[in-house]
């Protein structure tokens, strides 16, 4: 059967030399006799696996040796309330910036931990069509932290440069496009990311730290809220989601032979032009609402003129073997995630079609 042009926001595609790895090593780890599934998380196959990951990870984002890796559960809504419940003391506030529904939901979960004030916000009735500028920032020199969502799924809006925020930690949710390029990990102090986007499927949370935070952090909550707690313990102190991570590991590891972040980044850098050409080029029949300096990267968002010829437009597409056109509920409209695992190939078959459908329809 042959695989389709995969554009899903999440769980999305993984790369397919990933999967096939996974495929001749899942009823036979590496001889044991077993799969990587049924082996023990504290044992030494598994031991080796969780351990490579971690260390491509370290490689391949450069990051320095005062900062904590961790493997954890719960996806990034866990981390909208684990995030405040270590940060946020009592005496102080936390300023979030708003830029769609995941910062949002963000935002209200620390809300119910502590004091939490916006620091900018790009609704707009609700459109969210941009990142705010630097200047646009109402920062507090004295929060506890700033918070922001780097790329924003349902809106197709994305952080390009990295805000300034003083001696004020910035925590960062880059669930949808963490190591989509190269970063200063030293820009921020905590950056946390499901994997289901660019590195892994759902099941697994990364967590990178500055390890003087994680000290800092409460210690009157329960232990297993406490990063304190998994830092200590290898991110082991509960069973972990072993499969997720052995597929992580299977992920980072086809990265680094593939040349590391800085061939992702020209491969994601191709792919979302072409498709931005494109769209700018058929203009008077797709619309791109994003502010063109706010675009995404990893997910682009277009209309057509009338939603029925949208809903033509994504069965038509499936017919056509490409599948995820569908915007989010909230938003309607198109939306075509571009994740790592994503070829170029398939965006190709994506532009074309797009091409014939304006000119049949317009």
């Amino acid at each position: 059967m042959a695989r389709v042009h995969n554009f899903n926001a999440g769980p999305a595609a993984l790369p397919l030399a990933a999967l096939e790895r996974a495929q001749r090593e899942l009823l036979d780890f590496e001889g044991t006799g077993m799969s990587i599934i049924e082996h023990s998380h504290r044992g030494k196959a598994f031991e080796g696996v969780h351990n490579e990951a971690l260390s491509l990870l370290r490689e391949l984002l450069s990051i320095p040796d005062d900062y904590h890796v961790l493997f954890l559960q719960g996806g990034a809504s866990h981390q909208f309330a684990m995030v405040p419940l270590n940060l946020l003391p009592a005496d102080k506030s936390a300023d979030y910036v708003l830029t769609g529904g995941w910062s949002e939901k963000a935002y209200e979960e620390a809300g119910r931990v502590g004091a939490v004030r916006v620091a900018a916000s790009t609704a707009e009735g609700k459109r969210f069509a941009r990142i705010p500028k630097q200047s646009e920032l109402s920062l507090d020199a004295n929060a506890a932290y700033v918070h922001i969502t780097t790329n924003n799924t349902l809106f197709g809006t994305q952080w390009h440069d990295v805000p300034e925020t003083g001696a004020v930690p910035l925590v960062a949710d880059m669930s949808s496009d963490f190591l989509w390029r190269p970063i200063d990990v030293r820009r921020y102090a905590l950056i946390y990311a499901g994997a289901q986007k660019n590195i892994g499927p759902s099941g697994v949370t990364v967590v990178v730290a500055r390890k003087d935070l994680v000290e800092r952090g409460r210690k009157d909550i329960p232990k297993i809220f406490q990063y304190r707690t998994h830092a200590e313990n290898n991110s082991l102190y509960n069973t972990p989601p072993t499969f997720a991570i052995y597929l992580v590991r299977n992920v980072l590891a086809i990265a680094k032979e593939q040349g590391g972040l800085a061939e992702v980044e020209r491969k994601n850098r191709a792919k979302a032009g072409l498709l931005y050409t494109t769209l700018d080029e058929l203009s008077g029949f797709y619309r791109a609402p994003v502010e063109r300096e706010s675009r995404s990267v990893m997910n682009v968002v277009f209309r057509l003129p009338t939603e029925d010829l949208e809903k033509r437009f994504v069965a038509e597409a499936a017919k056509q073997g490409m599948v995820g056109l569908a915007g989010h509920r909230v938003t309607g409209g198109i939306r075509v995630s571009l994740y790592n695992a994503v070829e170029l190939a398939s965006v190709e078959v994506l532009v074309n079609f797009m091409k014939d459908f304006a000119k049949q329809s317009g």
